[in-house]
């Protein structure tokens, strides 16, 4: 089983930097491409609802600015009590790169559950779908 404690702890710093102020409630995401490079992200609102992103989302957003494209795993920690899963856009934007991406969803370095993604999103929407 690996560990995902760096993740987590690099999720949990990104968290910190949460922009938030309707919510208050922060979220942080870490990123691990399959050659071992890290991208994090936190959650960033918006007056206007819509234009706010998901820590997943700014996780993704950086790895690919950076011309990362194949991911393995994404640890979510929240300021929340619970395991934070994905939200249903996170997890499609997600799908975009893989079905076997593992999620972790975390509360500390020491408790956590892992999914793959295929378990989260069972029926994604893909390319196929638009024809």
């Amino acid at each position: 089983m690996e560990n995902y404690k760096k993740m987590i702890e690099l999720a949990q710093s990104a968290m910190k930097n949460s922009y938030s102020p309707y919510s208050h409630f922060k979220v942080g995401a870490c990123l691990k491409t399959v050659n071992g490079k890290y991208f994090v992200g936190t959650n960033i609102e918006n007056s206007s609802y819509g234009a706010s992103i998901c820590a997943e989302r700014s996780a993704i957003s950086c790895a690919i600015s950076s011309g990362e494209k194949n991911f393995e795993a994404i640890a979510i920690v929240s300021s929340g009590d619970d395991y934070c899963p994905p939200c249903g856009i996170c997890r499609q934007v997600l799908s975009e790169f893989g079905d076997n991406i593992k999620v972790v969803l975390a509360k500390s370095p020491q408790d956590y559950v892992v999914y793959n993604l295929s378990e989260l999103l069972p029926h994604k929407f893909f390319e196929g779908d638009m024809k």
